[in-house]
């Protein structure tokens, strides 16, 4: 089964920078779907960015222009890189995947805290 591993999460003033960085297996990024989600407490799951098999990338409206989704499939890495942070962007970052003929992402890392605060 697809394992998924979450870093790069950690503390950063508003305007700032972060690139987080999943690991996969299972020829995941090749078979299917990844993306990225991130959850507040008490509110729903939201879905980040997403990158298929083709390396077709989508954004959520929050993050259009700011966050970018990229691939580097020899070294089975997904990343998401997060420019223009804002507080609101503070969540915990998740890294999802599934098979292009799953109907949703059963595959989920531990996620990682992103945190934007002044």
């Amino acid at each position: 089964q697809a394992q998924l591993v979450e870093s790069g999460g950690g503390l950063v003033q508003p305007g700032g920078s972060l690139r987080l960085a999943c690991a996969a297996s299972g020829h995941m990024i090749e078979s299917g779907l990844m993306g990225w989600f991130r959850q507040t407490p008490g509110q729903e799951r939201e879905f980040v960015a997403g990158i298929n098999w083709n390396g077709a990338t989508t954004y959520a409206d929050s993050v259009k222009g700011r966050f970018t989704i990229s691939r580097e499939i020899t070294k089975n890495r997904v990343w998401l890189q997060m420019n223009s942070l804002k507080p609101e962007d503070t969540a915990v970052n998740y890294c999802a995947a599934r098979r292009i003929w799953q109907f949703e992402y059963e595959y989920w890392g531990q996620g990682t805290q992103v945190t934007v605060s002044s």
